[in-house]
């Protein structure tokens, strides 16, 4: 089974409280690669509570986002219809990596592939490329610059650095 895990594209990071204009110009490429893509779709989501600012991660980065039930917590519509038609999964996750995700792919035991898109390059695409490559040392896993954007280019950049760096295979 080939895998495209769809990473946090939601209205925060797109152009909410921690959008990007990379963000903004990546998303047309990364909905063509999504309704091309022959296989299973799964999209993570960002998900925090309206207590966020009391947590580690909301002291670290005091912007509130992704509160869930509020509007940056949601998908941009194209990528919501997206999830809906393909019937995708959707894995919340309090933090930047999704160890529920890893899990899940390394217990189905199927992949021969997992592709990763999406936001933010350099925390939670990476924070999850590098986990399910540790639940899947032997699987191809890869990252398509293309369809990623980070906090800024240069982060970007750096995260497609250390991915290479732990043979997760850059794309783009």
């Amino acid at each position: 089974m080939k895998y495209l895990i769809i990473v946090d594209v939601q209205n925060d990071f797109v152009d909410g409280a921690l959008g990007t204009a990379e963000a903004q110009a990546m998303l047309p490429e990364l909905l063509k690669k999504a309704e091309n893509f022959q296989g299973t779709i799964i999209l993570t989501k960002d998900t925090h509570t309206e207590d966020y600012l009391n947590t580690q991660e909301g002291r670290l980065l005091p912007v509130p986002h992704c509160i869930r039930g509020m509007e940056g917590w949601e998908f941009p519509e194209p990528v919501a219809k997206l999830a809906a038609t393909r019937n995708a999964r959707v894995y919340e996750k309090p933090c930047f990596g999704s160890m529920e995700l890893a899990r899940d792919l390394a217990e189905a035991g199927d992949a021969e592939s997992v592709e990763l898109v999406g936001l933010c390059t350099d925390i939670c695409v990476i924070s999850n490329a590098l986990l399910i490559k540790a639940a899947l040392p032997e699987v191809p896993v890869s990252a398509d610059a293309r369809c990623c954007a980070g906090v800024t280019p240069e982060k970007h950049k750096a995260a497609l650095e250390v991915m290479r760096s732990c043979q997760v295979l850059v794309e783009g």
